[in-house]
């Protein structure tokens, strides 16, 4: 019997797990998680959209997993009852000089398969959306939204149900990364498991480290900030709206976000986090502080985004600023009241000489699989980088599935 170990219970380690359970019935599979709950840090703390792949490089393992994953994650959400809706999409063009990328995109979501894209112009913004404005607008009318923690809670029952443990408040302290076996230390003691897959997130590295991999690429943590607007703006829009992206500045920029629970958010802005789990503000985390002003490559990224960092500062700093990016798009919205909620912090990977990695990053070394990158659209992905990364542990190690 082979045993299985996947550390961190977010939707990537959930997703994981439930694909090895369905392959190796008859084996062992182990979650490990150091919180006591599931879903804990970024899959809990994001605004529930499932992309549908319109920015990712074509080839690339972001574009071919986001694709693939949200079919997978639209037909599991209907079989296990959970929440899905496939609101639509604008990304739109408030100015001349971001017409030009928007068809760009428009030509990668194309090549991409994204089902349904089309331009549309200021008379077509105002049918799908009467209440924004834009010269151009890129719709892709198979953009969802979901409950990405509903969905992790689920995955888990799945493991449970199929005899696989899931263990929270186990955080591996330990990971000895051997010939023949990985011996993984917790507060509970140690115990040795013949494969690990680490899905950890914003510890990934360290993760990383403790298995023998190389301190490269490194977790930066960017906070993303949120507001809800109030009851009387929850219709203002019938799905998602959000800005062209800026090149300069490798995020997608404040937008406007339905949920599935009626509320729509504003956000998220993005800046570096003085913490990798400082979801409040108010605690500066001083291992991951230092970590950061320790790595060279930060510095020289910071100094090549001096004005994008200004502008997202000024967000910051004033929520007032911040909803006047949301006002742009959509002028009723001037004046609105919000209520800022829990931020989100994504773990972006950053390498050695400070450019931060696009692609997911999946990494083999021994016994063990390391996912070192899955940023957004990593949970629109996630069932099918789960396919991913059991397909190549079966391949690596020459294991037989079920199947076989």
């Amino acid at each position: 019997m082979t045993t299985f170990a996947v550390i961190g219970a977010g939707i990537i380690g959930a997703a994981v797990a439930r694909e090895l359970t369905r392959r190796f019935p008859d084996d062992s599979v182990t979650v490990l998680d150091k919180e006591g709950q599931a879903a804990a840090h970024q899959t809990g703390h994001n605004s529930g959209v499932v992309h549908a792949g319109l920015y990712y490089q074509p080839g690339s393992l972001k574009a071919r997993l986001c694709r693939r994953g949200t079919t997978l994650l639209r037909d599991y959400a209907r079989e296990r009852g959970l929440p899905y809706e496939e609101c639509g999409k604008l990304v739109v063009a408030l100015r001349e000089d971001e017409e030009e990328r928007l068809r760009a995109i428009h030509g990668r979501a194309v090549t991409n398969g994204v089902p349904g894209v089309q331009l549309v112009g200021p008379d077509g913004i105002r049918e799908i959306e009467p209440h924004a404005v834009g010269r151009l607008a890129l719709h892709s009318p198979q953009t969802a939204i979901t409950d990405y923690a509903a969905v992790t809670r689920a995955l888990l029952d799945d493991v449970r149900a199929a005899g696989g443990a899931v263990r929270l408040g186990a955080e591996v302290t330990g990971l000895a990364n051997l010939e023949d076996r990985c011996v993984v230390t917790t507060p509970e003691g140690s115990r040795c498991f013949d494969i690990v897959i680490a899905c950890a997130g914003l510890q990934s590295d360290r993760i990383a480290a403790l298995a023998g991999g190389s301190p490269y690429p490194r977790i930066v943590p960017f906070f993303g900030q949120y507001s809800r607007l109030a009851a009387e703006h929850r219709t203002v829009l019938n799905g998602l709206v959000y800005p062209v992206p800026d090149p300069a500045y490798p995020f997608l920029g404040v937008h406007l976000t339905k949920r599935v629970d009626g509320e729509m958010l504003v956000g998220p802005n993005a800046f570096l986090s003085l913490g990798r789990e400082n979801y409040t503000g108010h605690r500066v985390g001083l291992r991951d502080t230092l970590d950061v002003a320790t790595t060279p490559g930060f510095w020289r990224f910071a100094g090549s985004n001096v004005r994008a960092a200004v502008r997202e500062l000024g967000a910051v700093a004033s929520w007032t600023r911040f909803l006047a990016g949301a006002v742009r798009y959509v002028p009723s919205l001037a004046g609105a009241v919000s209520t800022p909620v829990p931020r989100g912090i994504r773990a972006q990977a950053m390498d050695r000489d400070g450019t931060l990695v696009d692609d997911f990053v999946i990494e083999g070394i021994g016994r063990t699989t390391l996912v070192r990158n899955a940023p957004s659209p990593g949970a629109t992905s996630s069932l099918a980088i789960a396919e991913h990364i059991v397909s190549d542990v079966t391949r690596r190690h020459r294991l037989a599935t079920a199947e076989a």
